[in-house]
């Protein structure tokens, strides 16, 4: 069944197996692997991508509700050699350590940002509550989130191990 979508800005057309997941068709098929397997189960928010404006797990999405979608993988975010504002914030603000959750961490930021500019620390927390972090980065990644919004402020020269 050959399938036609938007990923990352560009018409692409799959023929994957009748129940393959969104993620194996983007990692598999397409070799987008910055969308990562975590847990299968949607538990985890490793494999996050933005479909249509809102983060959703890949893994849990079956391909063929791709269809007629746009999907933004982590490699969609930056526009050429310039990278997104979130991935720019995440890497100021040190908010990645061995760096499985962080393309997650950053879908979820960047779709939380395209809907509301200027969260609290409350939405933030809601919007990354769906990635789970073994390195305990979720302080560091809201401090990011906020750095990206224009809502925490940075003292010139200062470097990020300095707001830990």
């Amino acid at each position: 069944m050959r399938l036609v979508f938007s990923v990352n800005g560009t018409k692409r057309e799959v023929d994957p197996p009748p129940a393959a997941s969104l993620l194996s068709v983007l990692r598999d098929d397409l070799g987008l692997t910055g969308t990562r397997f975590g847990c299968g189960s949607g538990q985890c928010g490793a494999c996050s991508v933005i479909v249509d404006g809102r983060a959703v797990a890949s893994c849990l999405m079956p391909a063929r509700q791709a269809v007629d979608r746009e999907i933004t993988t982590i490699e969609g975010l930056a526009t050429g050699e310039a990278l997104h504002p979130v991935q720019e914030a995440f890497i100021a603000e040190d908010a990645m350590q061995c760096g499985y959750c962080t393309s997650g961490m950053i879908i979820a930021a960047a779709a939380l940002l395209a809907r509301d500019t200027a969260p609290d620390e409350a939405a933030i927390r809601d919007a990354l509550a769906g990635n789970l972090c073994r390195c305990g980065v979720y302080g560091r990644a809201i401090r990011a989130v906020q750095r990206a919004a224009g809502t925490r402020a940075v003292a010139a020269g200062s470097s990020p191990a300095m707001h830990r």
